[in-house]
């Protein structure tokens, strides 16, 4: 048993001794850049500026098919803002189980 933990910790160590990468020296590095602005950034941009403009409208004086308008409006624009951003979420469930199976594992 004891045997199985080092060999499981010892291979563990190999992977996440990763060597570094060198850099090529004749490439000069830039510093001081401004980010470059990707279509998709910009497509995110307009999309919460376009839900800033709903949230500041005035709902009271709207009649229910402008609402039912606007609601499946923001509707799709959140979902074309998770589309945008592509990003990897984690429940608190997954957390939960990754942390118990490194506590195990070590």
């Amino acid at each position: 048993m004891k045997f199985k933990k080092i060999l499981v910790t010892a291979v563990l160590a190999l992977f996440i001794a990763i060597p570094g990468f060198a850099t090529d020296e004749t490439t000069p590095i830039l510093k001081n850049t401004t980010p470059i602005e990707t279509p998709a950034s910009i497509r995110g941009q307009v999309l919460l500026n376009r839900l800033e403009e709903i949230k500041g409208m005035d709902v009271k004086s709207m009649s229910t098919s402008e609402k039912k308008v606007l609601r499946k409006e923001v509707r799709s624009i959140e979902k074309e803002m998770k589309r945008v951003n592509n990003g990897v979420y984690i429940s608190v469930g997954g957390i939960i189980i990754i942390i118990l199976l490194l506590i195990l594992l070590l």
